[in-house]
């Protein structure tokens, strides 16, 4: 079992950065990747990026790409989003998810636990 707990969002107008942290505990050697979902009122859960655990390979949907890095820190079994140029449509709420083995990591299919999300508003 795995838990997550996400930290990071807040209110920030169109152009500012936020920093999203998600910290992981329990059976956290059993990490393939940890990815970020966001959630958008009225629309479906939608995929962010994703890193692998051990190589640190990331994967970025088309509408984050440029402006959002993913990372991780092993040692403090913590994987990070780094979200910058913020736009209105990035208001949601985002989720951190862990994966434990090899999967289709763009899709929610492909995780086992996920946190109780945070939410992200940006202002016009």
């Amino acid at each position: 079992q795995v838990q997550l707990v996400e930290s990071g969002g807040g209110l920030v107008q169109a152009g500012d950065s936020l920093r999203l942290s998600c910290a992981a505990s329990g059976a956290t050697f059993r990490c393939y990747a940890m990815g970020w979902f966001r959630q958008a009122p009225g629309k479906e859960r939608e995929f962010v990026a994703a890193i692998t655990w051990g190589g640190g390979s990331a994967f970025y949907a088309d509408t984050v790409k440029g402006r959002f890095t993913i990372s991780r820190d092993n040692a403090k079994n913590t994987v990070y989003l780094q979200m910058n140029s913020l736009k209105p449509e990035d208001t949601a709420v985002y989720y951190c998810a862990f994966a434990s083995k090899y999967g289709f990591l763009i899709a929610a299919v492909g995780y086992d636990s996920w946190g109780q999300g945070t939410q992200v508003t940006v202002s016009s």
